[in-house]
């Protein structure tokens, strides 16, 4: 809860929108808006108005952790609009739970493995394989152009900004300073990997490095490789064309993760297949080129 009245603005500090990440000075004036908390149901079965969404798309599931196949089109959590997304869902459809916290995010477009905590041990040794860069993670992507490299190393400085209405932006730092940037940035990395071309379209690979907000969005698009069906930054018209042809999503999709158990130290290997939609699309493609 109170991450999202972070996200949606009614925390003010000196009058400006700040995210969780904000430290507090001497002499900043913070406006909390009124909190109004429900009182705690603690029954162990899940309200009967509640319909089951994710049963079909666990990944894995043990004592520590819960891996799941999030869908295209549902935020990871409520706020900046939405009520409820998958970490309020799950708490709704599993009541007993004592804990489930997300150990990162996934756009709301974005379809794929999305890692939940179990137990606070679990999410703090996730988080710190995170920071560590202990964690393999993959992403499909369909980009508008001919992609050329097989393997390309990208690193871009990436800043945070908002729009007139509160949205978030994120944009690539040019040299030249943005005035509505919240931010000096910070350093995005990834490593992409030509897959297939698909007439003036190519599928890519991406293995993150870092894990930045929007990054693989804003650094293919100022590549001039935007994900088709990128809603933020991609080629809009294009876009139009695409749905007509059956593209009614982002084409950008988290496949598959590895890691070691947070717990045990198993290896594991996270897949989230592509999702039929996305792979009917390229088979659409491939017989039209």
């Amino acid at each position: 809860h109170l991450y999202r009245i972070l996200r949606s603005g009614e925390v003010r500090v000196n009058k400006k929108r700040v995210d969780a990440t904000y430290k507090l000075e001497m002499g900043d004036l913070v406006r909390i808006p009124p909190i109004r908390a429900k009182v705690a149901d603690h029954t162990d079965e899940p309200p009967k108005h509640v319909t089951a969404k994710f049963e079909q798309s666990v990944i894995f599931e043990d004592d520590a952790m819960l891996v799941l196949d999030k869908p295209a089109g549902m935020a990871v959590h409520g706020g900046s609009g939405v009520s409820r997304g998958v970490i309020e869902q799950l708490r709704m459809e599993r009541p007993q739970a004592k804990f489930l916290e997300l150990v990162h995010r996934l756009d709301r477009e974005t379809s794929g493995v999305l890692m939940v905590g179990k137990k606070r041990s679990a999410l703090v040794a996730l988080h710190e394989a995170m920071r560590r860069n202990q964690m393999d993670k993959r992403y499909f992507m369909l980009v508008k152009g001919h992609w050329t490299e097989k393997k390309k190393h990208v690193i871009l400085t990436l800043q945070k900004y908002l729009l007139e209405n509160g949205e978030r932006r994120v944009s690539v730092v040019t040299g030249r300073p943005d005035p509505r940037a919240e931010d000096e940035g910070q350093t995005s990395e990834t490593i992409f990997h030509l897959k297939a071309h698909y007439g003036d379209f190519s599928l890519l690979e991406a293995q993150l490095i870092t894990g930045r907000t929007h990054q693989l969005r804003v650094q293919l698009a100022h590549l001039g490789f935007p994900i088709a069906g990128d809603d933020k930054y991609g080629d809009f018209a294009l876009n139009k064309t695409l749905q007509k042809q059956g593209l009614k999503r982002m084409f950008l999709h988290s496949a598959e993760t590895n890691i070691r158990h947070p717990l045990t130290a198993e290896r594991l290997k996270l897949i989230a297949p592509l999702p039929p939609e996305l792979d009917k699309f390229l088979k659409k493609l491939a017989l039209e080129n």
